[in-house]
Order: structure tokens, then sequence, then C-alpha cells
């Protein structure tokens, strides 16, 4: 079994996670996972009364675990950008297989279930603003998975070289990369009254999106291409800015994973919905009904 040194897993001195400032026994094995901190206190408006364990606040990192309907379950913040889903990914699971005690891996593994709830901004015509859209495939543009060894193992890379060339994806960028969503996770969410699709998961919010304000874009046409671009009878859906990282390390952790979001911008369209609170809300119990 591994051993984990100070400098590789940092331990605060009350014997949480460094970052998170969460202590293992306080991780679920159903994770919910929000970027916007205050959308953890929402999420837990729903838990079952009295049922609240812990609510702890570091930095970014919001994180509440109580029951739903019995169901015991952690809601973490992430903050945005997969830059911070992998400091998140990476905590989670050493709360739940290296013990902190001893610095070693725990040689039975537990696994995670974890449902990103987010926001998006759709990429095809036919996909109206307050859609609940499933990723079941993640295109990271961050090169977050790049870091880690063996990441061509878990990726789909016909996908990924289609996309290159189809898109001329500027060749000092990151290389794309795609993986899919845990299967049985997608359909225990998605049921039949979701739309499923490939998500791109950015690494900015402006020109990596194919926004323009004062700074002109690499590749102008990069969102036509896009939209157009097809694989397998697949296409791109939607735009986020977390899921490839949290597909992608829950993939060569052993957990289970998914991105599941609102979209509240419709970038073929031009339009945008900013009053999309309530629509979160029933994105947000649905999940909980399921998870």
């Amino acid at each position: 079994m591994k051993t984990f040194p100070a400098s590789q897993l940092i331990i605060n001195a009350d014997g949480s996670a460094f970052h998170l400032h969460l202590k293992p026994e306080f991780l679920a094995d159903k994770v919910i996972l929000v970027g916007d901190q205050d959308r953890v206190n929402m999420v837990a408006s729903f838990f079952d009364e009295g049922s609240i364990e812990c609510d702890v606040q570091s930095r970014e990192f919001h994180t509440i675990t109580g029951k739903f309907h019995g169901k015991r379950i952690s809601c973490i913040s992430t903050g945005i950008g997969t830059d911070n889903c992998d400091i998140v990914m990476n905590e989670i699971d050493a709360l739940a297989n290296i013990d902190f005690a001893t610095r070693t891996e725990k040689p039975e593994k537990r696994v995670l279930d974890i449902v990103r709830i987010g926001t998006c901004g759709g990429m095809q015509e036919d996909i109206p603003l307050g859609t609940f859209l499933v990723s079941q495939k993640s295109i990271g543009f961050d090169g977050v998975l790049a870091f880690y060894h063996d990441r061509d193992k878990i990726a789909d890379l016909g996908f990924e070289k289609a996309f290159v060339e189809f898109t001329g994806y500027p060749a000092k960028a990151a290389v794309p990369y795609v993986v899919a969503a845990n299967p049985e996770l997608v359909d225990r969410i998605a049921k039949d009254d979701m739309m499923r699709g490939c998500t791109i998961a950015s690494n900015g919010f402006y020109g990596p999106q194919g926004r323009v304000l004062r700074v002109d874009l690499a590749v102008p046409d990069i969102n036509e291409k896009i939209s157009a671009f097809r694989y397998e009878g697949q296409r791109i859906t939607n735009y986020e800015m977390e899921g490839s990282c949290i597909a992608g390390l829950a993939l060569h952790m052993g957990h289970r994973a998914m991105t599941v979001c609102c979209v509240i911008a419709q970038r073929k369209k031009e339009a945008a919905n900013t009053d999309y609170k309530p629509r979160i809300k029933e994105l947000v119990h649905t999940v909980l009904e399921r998870i």
C-alpha cells in the first residue's frame, strides 16, 4: 500500500483535509458538487430536519453533510474551474480512501457517487433555456488530465482527434481530452426526462468559450465549428467549466461521477436567462431524489 508524506497529503492540525477542512468521518458516500458556495445552503435546505452533521467553510470550499429522506449526502462547493475541481476530487478521494492517522492507502476502497449540479450554455438551436442537460461525455479544454498517468487509457482518442481536426483547434492550447460519465449514474439521474449530450468543460468564460470583448479570438468561428461538429452520431450540446476534471479523475480513482446542468444561455440564439434560480432549485430537488 502507498504511504503519503506530509508534503504530498497535507493534513491540518485538527485532522482535516488541507483545503476542504473536512474530516474523514464527515464525508458521505453520495456527494453533490456545486460551483457556488451559497448554493450549498440551498441544497441543504432540502435536508431532513436535524440531520446536518457538519457545516464547514474554507475559502470557496463549503461543505454541508446531512440526510435527505434518510440518504446521507455531502454537498461541497468547488468554486469555478477545473483547477479547483482537481483539489476537491483529490481531497474527497483522500478522505474516503486514505487513513489520515497512518498516511497509508486503505486496503478496501470506498466508491463515491459524485454528481455535479451546475449551469451551462447550450450550443444547439433545439436546446431551449431551462433544459436539464446531462453530460454523457465531457470534453476538457483545461489540460488537467494530462498531468496524470495513463490519461489515454480513459479517454476517447478518436473523438479527440476528430474534434481537433474539424475545429482547427489552436495548436498552442492544451490538447482537449474526452472522457465519459458513469453510465449507471447517468441513467439513474437522467431517467427519461433529461436531455443527454456531450459537454465542453472550458478553461475560461470569455475567449475559451468563444466570447469576444476587447481581445479577438485565435479561431474567430470556433463556436460555429463546434456546433457543426459530429462524431459517430454525437454532437456537442453545451459549455460549462468543471465536468471534465470530475469525470476524468473519477475514472482514475474508481468513483462514479457525472454532471447535470440547467441551460441558462443559448449561444446560437444569443439569449440568456439570469432569473434561473427557481429552475436550479427544481434540478437540485430532482437530483436529491435520484442520487
